[in-house]
C-alpha cells in the first residue's frame, strides 16, 4: 500500500490544523507503508519515507484580483502535482487547496480518494471577504472533491453531521477518525526562559490563545471578554497570519480599545511560534481559551491539554467531543444568529460568558491542576496518532480492493 498525501500546509510551510495533521499522520503512516506527499512550497525529499514534493508558483506576472490570485496558484500547483508521474495506490486529499489535485489524480490515473474533511466551505462564508468570486469556486471545487470521493473522512461526529447536510454522500461513506496528538512531544515543561523572552511575566497566571487571525477563530470575541476579567489577569495573545487586512486592523482596534480601561498586562505576539515554544507557552498558563464560532476539531485544544492546561472553549463542532466539562475545561455556549450562524447572536454575552469561565478557573489553581491532569490522561486514552494512522491505512485497503 502506497498512499499519496495532497496539502496546501507541509513542514516547514504550517500555519493551521489540517497542516499539522498531514504532518503527523504522515510520519506515523510512514511507520506502517511506503508515503508520498505533495505540497505546496520548495520542499524535496527523496531519500526518506515519506517522500515530499513541493510545488511553487510564481505569481509575480499575474494580473488577475488580488483575491483570486491564490485561487488560481492553487490550482497551478495541483496541476503540478499530476505532471509528475503518479504511481500511489490512493490519493488521499487535505483542505480545498489540494482538491483539484486529487480530481486530476482520480480521473486521469484512475485511482481510489479519499477526502479528509478539516473544515467545510459553506461553513465559512467569510472567506468571501479573502477570495471575492472565488470564493464560489471553492464551493464548487469543495462539493465536486466530496461527492466523488471513495470516502469523505470527518474528523469529529459533528462534522459528518455537517458533511451529510451540505452534500450527496451515502452515511457509510463518512467514516469519523478524529486528529490527533503526540504526547511525548506535547508535556509539561518546567522551563520558562521562552516567557522571558517573549516578554511575559511567568509570576502572574495568564490565559492563553494560539491561532491565526481569522472569524472562524473568535478571536476578537476573547479580546472583547478581556475588559472582564478580573483585574490583573495577564492575557497572551499568540495570534498571527491574518486572512484579510481588514480582519488584521480590526484586531489592533480591538486590542488598543481594551488597552484603554484594562489594568492587567496583554501580550500579543503577531508571529507563529514553533512548537517548542508553544509547549512553553501551553505548559504556565492557567488557562487555555478556544473561543471559536466555527471548529470541526480543534488540535490546539489537545496541544493545550497534552501540557496539562485547561481549555475554556466555545460550545461548538467538534470541541464538544474533547473537552469533558468540569473534569478537563469548560464549555462556553455560543448562541449564533439563525439567519447568520457564523455570527453570535449576543456578542457582548459571549464576551461576558468567555471572561466568567476563565475568571472561574484562574480563581481555582486546585482546579486548574486537577483539570489540567485529566486533560492529559483524556489525551493519552483517545487521541493517539499511531491509531489514528492505523485506521486510516485500514481505510486505505477498503477502498484500494
Amino acid at each position: 500500500m502506497k498512499p499519496l498525501l495532497l496539502t496546501n500546509e507541509f513542514p516547514p510551510n504550517i500555519y493551521g490544523g489540517a497542516g499539522i495533521h498531514v504532518q503527523y499522520l504522515s510520519r506515523e503512516l510512514a511507520k506502517l507503508c511506503d508515503v508520498e506527499v505533495r505540497c505546496f512550497g520548495d520542499q524535496y525529499v527523496v531519500v526518506e519515507n515519506p517522500t515530499v514534493f513541493g510545488a511553487s508558483v510564481d505569481t509575480s506576472t499575474y494580473s488577475a484580483p488580488k483575491p483570486l490570485q491564490s485561487v488560481f496558484s492553487a490550482l497551478q500547483k495541483c496541476l503540478d502535482f499530476n505532471t509528475q508521474n503518479i504511481n500511489a495506490d490512493v490519493i488521499h486529499l487535505h483542505t480545498w487547496y489540494s482538491h483539484f489535485g486529487g480530481i486530476l489524480a482520480h480521473l486521469n490515473y484512475g485511482i481510489p480518494m479519499a477526502l479528509t474533511v478539516h473544515s467545510l466551505e459553506p461553513l465559512r462564508p467569510w472567506k468571501r471577504e479573502q477570495l471575492g468570486g472565488g470564493y464560489d469556486f471553492t464551493l464548487w471545487l469543495e462539493k465536486t472533491a466530496i461527492e466523488m470521493s471513495d470516502r469523505v473522512i470527518a474528523v469529529s461526529k459533528e462534522t459528518k453531521i455537517d458533511i451529510l447536510n451540505h452534500f450527496d454522500v451515502p452515511e457509510e461513506k463518512v467514516p469519523v477518525i478524529y486528529n490527533g496528538i503526540d504526547p511525548d512531544e506535547y508535556q509539561p515543561t518546567p522551563n520558562r526562559a521562552v516567557l522571558e523572552k517573549l516578554n511575559i511575566d511567568p509570576d502572574v497566571p495568564y490565559v492563553l490563545f494560539v491561532g491565526r487571525i481569522t472569524r472562524q477563530k473568535g478571536i476578537i470575541h476573547l479580546v472583547n471578554a478581556i475588559r472582564h476579567l478580573d483585574p490583573g489577569t495577564q492575557v497572551v495573545l499568540c495570534a498571527g497570519a491574518p486572512d484579510t487586512p481588514e480582519i488584521a486592523n480590526e484586531m489592533k482596534d480591538a486590542i488598543a480599545a481594551v488597552q484603554n480601561d484594562y489594568d492587567g498586562k496583554i501580550v500579543w505576539i503577531r508571529e507563529m511560534l514553533p512548537a517548542d515554544e508553544k509547549i512553553n507557552l501551553y505548559s504556565h498558563a492557567s488557562v487555555f481559551c478556544t473561543p471559536s464560532i466555527y471548529e470541526p476539531f480543534g488540535i490546539i485544544n489537545l496541544e493545550a491539554m497534552a501540557c496539562e492546561t485547561p481549555v475554556v472553549a466555545s460550545k461548538v463542532g467538534g470541541m464538544k467531543e474533547i473537552i469533558i466539562p468540569g473534569e478537563t475545561g469548560l464549555l462556553v455556549p455560543l448562541e449564533q444568529q439563525k439567519e447568520s450562524p457564523f455570527e453570535a447572536t449576543d456578542p457582548d454575552a459571549f464576551a461576558k460568558d468567555l471572561a466568567a469561565g476563565i475568571n472561574e478557573l484562574i480563581r481555582d489553581p486546585a482546579l486548574c491542576e486537577k483539570m489540567g491532569k485529566a486533560g492529559r490522561q483524556r489525551v493519552l486514552e483517545t487521541f493517539s496518532w499511531a491509531e489514528i494512522a492505523r485506521e486510516t491505512l485500514e481505510l486505505y485497503h477498503a477502498i484500494a480492493k
